[in-house]
């Protein structure tokens, strides 16, 4: 089967940016009170990236596969590769998301590339998310998702080696993961994805040391990281890179340090041994 025939195909889902979500995923995160926990006003604004808690996959559970996502070959690509990660994302922000909106993205693989590394056969599939709100013609966000398939482990297998994180940062904030925290947030945007709470199956079967922090998860802690410490700011951009795993067996930290000029804020994670875990840039209008 040629996966390039999955190219440009799309698919589109109506959701209502309701408040419930908010509430819980304020309380996941463990915002100061009285925020956590509590249902916003319709018209509130969306925190960047809480489009996550809507439009989740309501697949049956006939249709799931063995680790836990969707059997493949309906929207995405049936990809033979038993390994699947979020390898990272771009957002353009062109408009708020509101409470209360009526929502609809359009998704579209825009891209599917087969590659050989270190650690054996690599397949990359992009798909392109549109979402606009309440029936206007323009998009509100513009996300780009780059998905990353991988064999299975095999004992020789080269481990490539960690880069450093800075040391060093203006905003600092450490994170001790744990099962209720990976289960809350798998829960909140309905990932039945193993690695997240399977801890037999991600260690015996995958080959982890360790449940695996959901990259989106992580991606949030760095924007909550910047609307802490810059309320009010206006991102116009927004891209992360998955560098390296993260296991809830140690806390992490995610950091932030603003350019000179104010226009950018760099933002990364920092695992327990000081190696870099995430990479993100977010620009400011």
């Amino acid at each position: 089967m040629n996966l390039q025939d999955w190219i440009g195909r799309s698919e589109t889902v109506d959701d209502i940016a309701t408040a419930t979500p908010y509430a819980a995923l304020s309380a996941t995160l463990d915002w100061p009170p009285p925020l956590a926990g509590q249902r916003p006003a319709p018209g509130t604004p969306l925190p960047y990236l809480w489009h996550w808690l809507y439009f989740l996959p309501m697949y049956a559970q006939s249709e799931i596969g063995a680790d836990g996502h969707a059997k493949r070959g309906s929207f995405l690509p049936p990809v033979p590769l038993p390994r699947r990660m979020w390898a990272g994302s771009d957002f353009t922000f062109h408009a708020p998301l509101l409470v209360g909106d009526a929502l609809r993205r359009t998704s579209t693989i825009v891209d599917v590339k087969e590659k050989s590394g270190r650690t054996g056969n690599l397949i990359f599939v992009k798909v392109r998310h549109e979402i606009s709100r309440n029936g206007e013609g323009q998009p509100a966000l513009t996300e780009h998702h780059n998905i990353v398939y991988r064999d299975a482990p095999k004992p020789d297998d080269v481990v490539p080696a960690p880069t450093p994180a800075h040391a060093s940062s203006a905003w600092e904030r450490r994170i001790v993961p744990d099962d209720v925290l990976l289960f809350r947030y798998s829960a909140l945007t309905f990932n039945g994805h193993r690695i997240h709470y399977d801890r037999k199956y991600v260690t015996e079967v995958e080959g982890y040391p360790g449940l695996i922090v959901h990259g989106p998860l992580i991606a949030t802690l760095l924007m909550d990281l910047l609307r802490s410490n810059k309320p009010g700011a206006v991102v116009s951009h927004f891209e992360f890179k998955a560098v390296r795993p993260t296991f809830d067996i140690h806390p992490f930290s995610v950091h932030g340090e603003p350019s000179v000029d104010g226009k950018t804020v760099r933002l990364w994670g920092r695992d327990h041994e000081g190696f870099l875990t995430m990479d993100a840039t977010a620009t400011l209008a």
